[in-house]
């Protein structure tokens, strides 16, 4: 696709951009609804595209206390673009910086600056001053909205460099989501009076609408940029092929708009199809089910931790309108999948995404679910297993996944790290994977986190999985840790179920119950008994902290 000329005035997004010799080969044929103008902003196509279908008095958004139409949502939008241009100086292709919880408001701000012309960057309200810095100083952000709750620490980043020198020309906003005071100032002053109707601005297909920082699984987030056009391709992909969404959906989840899984799931996606998203500001394992009942949501996104913890819940909840489930994040446990459908009667479609790649490339799908199985490529996709020269190996041989599609790798002035993450023109999204005879994909460990021990390669999740289906066991770790006789040998971290004695003994039932499940050289030969587990904002296990520590 040619490069169209820029909208952006402000020329940082397109500056940062990897060199084009380092981009991922890119694919537009694989669906008919990839063949985009080069001309397009993504929230004219997502939300002004509903109204003018008839759609505006619609549900776009429920939450505790409330609905809004598409309508409402779209004045919203369009009084806060208002204001972003016309008060606080917009210049199309400037980053701002979006913080809170998942409230309507937040969805309205994301919206806004995106059809202001401006690139979103949110982040997670549990970030701290110093992960806030150092996203502001990569993006050179001088512009932030925030919850007026979690002000002090946004207002702190946006004041101070991480190398102590100020931050000029700064703004930080207040806005109060569902409710509280609106003071002279805040988001809502601002445009209590400015006009309903705002036109978008005149974006390419290929201008960023948004930079993605990584959740840290590895250590220090990387920044992605993504374009107008990858925000609907990715809701032409997955969604499309593999969820079949209708208008009388209401998404739901427990991912934040921050990070890929949650903005695509909960506004996206909905979105897209005319649908109704419900945005809850904390979305704990009773609260999302409570939510499920009583806004009859009918498709739930979270991740695997989240639905073995709800699956002993779901009795004393109604959750008949469920009809949909989706799992990503990390790996399913076929033990998570089978617990889940035995209390609910619902296969979890589980699939794999990446920030790189914004949403999810390989899925399961309705009739094709195998427990364990991370499924085939989505509709638009391509997707193999390589060695590490790039060539394709058998079926049943372990190796890294290789994507390509409508969407790629771009990192934020990084060309170092993104000529790791994109080789020979494919995405290498740092997962071991093998590909079975009829086409399906098996998660094996991401590429670091594979354990060499005696010659013999381990896969940590594999051994977690049989763990987890012991019934003393609620949630568990695996990495492999340094041995100067075998080099590596397999340590779990574990946390019991209530009334569970740590102690020799259950090290060693625990042991004997992995060596009768699967090929006893990758049972654990040390068991840590611990009380939690590192894990990031998303749920994802911290495998090197668990390294780290041992």
């Amino acid at each position: 696709m040619t490069q169209e000329p820029t909208a952006h005035l402000d020329t940082f997004c397109r500056d940062s951009l990897p060199p084009r010799e380092l981009w991922p080969r890119m694919i537009f044929d694989g669906v008919p609804e990839l063949a985009y103008p080069p001309r397009l902003n993504c929230v004219a196509e997502l939300l002004d595209a509903r109204i003018a279908a008839g759609d505006g008095e619609q549900t776009a958004i429920v939450f505790p206390g409330g609905r809004w139409s598409y309508r409402d949502l779209q004045e919203t939008v369009n009084r806060i673009a208002h204001v972003l241009v016309e008060d606080l100086g917009l210049v199309t292709g400037n980053r701002v910086l979006l913080r809170g919880p998942n409230t309507p408001l937040l969805a309205a701000c994301w919206l806004a600056v995106a059809k202001a012309g401006g690139v979103v960057v949110c982040t997670m309200p549990m970030l701290r001053v110093r992960e806030l810095t150092y996203i502001a100083d990569k993006a050179q952000i001088r512009l932030a909205l925030t919850d007026a709750r979690i002000a002090a620490e946004c207002e702190q980043a946006m004041r101070t460099k991480g190398d102590g020198s100020p931050r000029e020309g700064t703004r930080v906003v207040h806005f109060q989501g569902t409710g509280g005071d609106s003071g002279e100032g805040s988001l809502e002053a601002l445009m209590r009076d400015k006009p309903a109707d705002f036109s978008p601005c005149d974006t390419a297909a290929d201008d960023s609408a948004l930079i993605l920082f990584t959740s840290g699984t590895t250590g220090l987030a990387k920044g992605t940029l993504h374009f107008h056009r990858d925000v609907l391709a990715v809701s032409d992909c997955f969604p499309r092929y593999v969820l079949k969404p209708t208008a009388d959906d209401v998404f739901c989840g427990s991912p934040s708009l921050a990070f890929a899984y949650g903005v695509g799931a909960l506004l996206f996606f909905p979105l897209r199809f005319g649908a109704a998203t419900l945005l809850l500001e904390q979305s704990a394992p009773a609260t999302l089910l409570e939510g499920i009942q009583d806004y009859r949501a009918t498709i739930c996104f979270t991740v695997p931790t989240a639905y073995r913890a709800m699956a002993g819940l779901v009795e004393k909840y109604d959750l008949s309108s469920l009809r949909r489930c989706v799992s990503a994040g990390e790996t399913l446990p076929a033990a998570t999948f089978e617990t889940w459908k035995q209390a609910t009667g619902i296969e979890i479609i589980d699939g794999i995404g990446s920030t790189e790649m914004l949403h999810q490339f390989v899925s399961t799908s309705d009739g094709d679910i195998l427990p364990g199985s991370t499924g085939k490529a989505v509709p638009g996709y391509e997707a193999k297993v390589v060695d590490d020269d790039g060539e394709e190996v058998p079926s049943g041989v372990i190796g890294r996944l290789a994507v390509c599609g409508p969407t790629g790798c771009r990192y934020l002035a990084d060309p170092e790290r993104q000529q790791q993450y994109v080789q020979h023109g494919w995405n290498l999204t740092g997962d071991a994977y093998l590909r079975d005879a009829d086409g399906h994909f098996w998660y094996q460990a991401r590429t670091d986190d594979m354990i060499v021990s005696s010659g013999h390669n381990i896969a940590g999740p594999e051994v977690e999985s049989v763990l987890l289906q012991h019934p003393k066991v609620k949630e568990c770790g695996v990495v492999g840790v340094a041995d100067e006789e075998r080099g590596q040998i397999v340590k779990a971290f574990v946390i019991l179920n209530p009334g569970a004695e740590p102690g020799i003994a259950t090290v060693k039932e625990l042991q004997e119950f992995v060596k009768l499940h699967i090929a006893p050289y990758k049972y654990p030969r040390k068991i840590e008994f611990v009380d939690t587990l590192p894990r990031t904002e998303t749920g994802k296990l911290q495998r090197f902290r668990l390294r780290q520590g041992s």
